[in-house]
């Protein structure tokens, strides 16, 4: 018998409830409200972050590039949208996908990006009301030629942040398209890549015309904060902005901050040291939620495939401690060309809800006691402890429940897949 099987996984988990008592952590509880949190799929994943326009221009500006060549790469939304369907298929708990505006359909016309419309979407916007699942979006501000500059909202030319400014509108009213559709508030996330690769004799300029360019954007009244949730992210460097990124951290947070709308936390954007999971705290007393791209950058902002590592634990740990997973959109954000792009999907979705249950089976009375009553080491003994607990059991569990295959048993799917499908794109 597999020790993947049924029986087995309800005997582990039975010893790991127990455990998990003597703590006084329910896991119960802790698998329901784990399925509950919706992860966002990134769609750019499926395809290289290629994007479906035609004709394409093979601009790939914008400090973005996925590597490698591992064969079955998706060349059409039909065959993204089926890599997907086989994804959710191995996915516990909820999910909604993530959008590029590159990725709209157009049937073969040239539409350029500041006259997208909801109609170009309508296949995706079909898939996912069959599939019950919400859609977000994101405006697509690079691999185009008016952003070969380095630079687009910034943009000192009148004309280029023209066409961005109406763009992101765009954008905008195709997100509130997709909420009223689907009945679930669409978030629509502002990245872009301007910066310059040394150093810019003007640091002031490009600031002062992005934060007009946001402003023109925003600036719809035909738009509602109900359907569409805006989020800006900022980056510490990019290719290509090695020394100078107009939109940084502390850009964006004070232009959040000052302009209600919510900035986006990407695990990949920050110092190699920096603890992304630190700021969750710092934040939150001023925004009413804030976005999260779970990623996992190796020496740079490389986007790799998310693994359960210390910086995803550490984030999901703390936002479970202060009681705020329902104030955080949670949302995937990599790329990696080298392996099976599915296995990728499902190696990092899986990664982010395991963090995510883990932090709902932290023992945070007793930390917090122990905090209190100024026993740090105990604190330190409690976390230690928490590392070795059998939640590997409790995993398994929330996979049966969810109807989703438990430990590694996903990998026999993916291969079956891969020699009907994939290896016959190549």
């Amino acid at each position: 018998m597999s020790s993947t099987s049924r029986p087995n996984i309800t005997a582990a988990y039975r010893l790991a409830r127990a455990a998990y008592a003597e703590r006084g952590v329910d896991t119960e509880s802790a698998i329901r409200r784990a399925l509950a949190v919706p992860i966002s799929l990134h769609c750019w994943q499926a395809d290289d972050v290629r994007g479906l326009e035609a004709p394409r221009a093979g601009l790939d500006s914008g400090g973005i590039m996925a590597t490698g060549s591992y064969p079955g790469r998706a060349r059409n939304g039909d065959e993204m949208r089926a890599d997907l369907d086989l994804v959710l298929k191995l996915l516990p708990g909820r999910q909604r996908l993530n959008l590029h505006a590159f990725y709209a359909e157009t049937g073969g016309r040239p539409v350029d990006r500041d006259e997208i419309a909801p109609a170009h979407f309508a296949a995706w916007l079909d898939w996912a009301r069959a599939r019950r699942l919400g859609l977000d979006f994101n405006p697509t501000y690079f691999a185009h030629p008016r952003a070969a500059s380095g630079f687009t909202l910034s943009s000192a030319d009148r004309g280029v942040r023209r066409f961005w400014i109406d763009h992101g509108r765009a954008c905008r009213r195709i997100a509130q398209h997709f909420s009223r559709r689907l009945g679930s508030p669409c978030v629509v996330n502002h990245w872009i890549p301007d910066g310059t690769k040394d150093q810019p004799a003007d640091r002031f300029g490009p600031r002062a015309r992005l934060v007009e360019s946001l402003d023109a954007i925003l600036d719809d009244a035909r738009v509602s904060p109900r359907h569409c949730v805006d989020a800006v992210e900022g980056k510490l460097f990019g290719l290509g902005s090695e020394d100078y990124v107009v939109g940084s951290h502390e850009f964006y947070y004070a232009y959040a901050q000052s302009r209600r709308v919510l900035p986006c936390l990407d695990l990949g954007h920050y110092h190699p040291t920096e603890s992304v999971a630190d700021k969750v705290s710092a934040l939150l007393p001023f925004h009413p939620r804030l976005l999260l791209h779970t990623s996992r950058p190796v020496r740079w902002d490389s986007d790799h495939v998310v693994i359960l590592d210390d910086a995803v634990r550490a984030l999901f740990a703390e936002i479970a401690r202060g009681g705020v997973l329902d104030r955080v959109f949670v949302a995937l954000d990599f790329f990696d060309a080298s392996i099976n792009r599915i296995a990728a999907y499902v190696v990092g979705a899986r990664a982010t809800r395991q963090a995510i249950l883990l932090g709902l089976l932290d023992p945070a009375r007793r930390l917090r006691a122990a905090d209190a009553g100024g026993r740090g080491h105990e604190r330190l003994a409690l976390l230690e402890q928490a590392k070795a607990m059998p939640w590997g059991a409790v995993w398994d569990m929330l996979c049966l429940r969810a109807g989703a295959p438990p430990a590694e048993s996903w990998l026999d799917e993916v291969a079956r897949y891969e020699q009907k499908v994939l290896l016959r794109r190549a």
